[in-house]
């Protein structure tokens, strides 16, 4: 029989060793696995392009920038308070201690260096309890004789903390800072009788030295002073 070249139509056929399958209309279609194969190869095609680099420079327009705003700034608020108490407490030329606090309402902490007093004639007001509401007979700001210690007969003398005070910003803890000034109060030899067992509210300072900024805050209650 002789030899023929032609394609029995039922084969399938096949090219460099990859098989074909024809379809209903007898062209030749690639099998299965090699659609897939193919298609896994076109996607990481697809993939590479989306990340690659172009040689399309991008710059910056000139005056380009953003917008920020500083905080304002507002005062300090000094309270007197008598939580916790005093250990030394005042008698005719002793000096005692005084307990406040300092209240930041500003948005970042303030920390605190001097304080500037009152002239050493103005006198701290008496009361008959740790509220301070009711006035104590005999014993007021024009009589009492308490007064800030180191004081002078200047208005405004200024007096270096022995440490910085730092009040976290409003709405932080440590804000309010309670602090025990001690021995910053100062009661003279001439301080009357009716003193006697009194609680007192000290004459108003005059300013502080203060500036605000980053800093580590001061953990409350805290204990500071003059000393000159």
């Amino acid at each position: 029989m002789p030899h023929s070249d032609n394609i029995d139509s039922h084969q399938e056929p096949r090219f460099g060793g990859r098989l074909f399958h024809r379809t209903e209309h007898g062209n030749a279609r690639w099998s299965r696995r090699s659609k897939v194969a193919l298609a896994v190869v076109g996607a990481l095609l697809a993939g590479s392009g989306a990340y690659a680099a172009t040689n399309w420079t991008v710059g910056l327009a000139g005056g380009s920038s953003g917008e920020a705003q500083s905080a304002t700034v507002s005062n300090l608020t000094i309270t007197a308070v008598a939580t916790p108490a005093a250990s030394n407490v005042l008698y005719p030329g002793g000096n005692g201690d005084v307990v406040l606090t300092i209240s930041n309402p500003n948005a970042f902490p303030v920390s605190v260096t001097a304080v500037n007093l009152p002239t050493s004639t103005t006198y701290a007001a008496g009361y008959t309890t740790s509220s301070l509401a009711t006035a104590q007979t005999g014993c007021s700001s024009a009589t009492s004789d308490v007064i800030w210690n180191y004081s002078t007969g200047v208005s405004g003398s200024s007096h270096s903390l022995t440490s910085t005070l730092v009040v976290a910003a409003s709405g932080q803890p440590n804000n309010p800072l309670t602090v025990t000034l001690t021995n910053d109060a100062s009661m003279t030899a001439a301080a009357p009788a009716a003193c006697e067992n009194t609680w007192f509210s000290m004459p108003s300072l005059t300013a502080v030295s203060a500036s605000g900024g980053a800093a580590t805050v001061t953990t409350s209650p805290a204990t500071d002073a003059w000393t000159s």
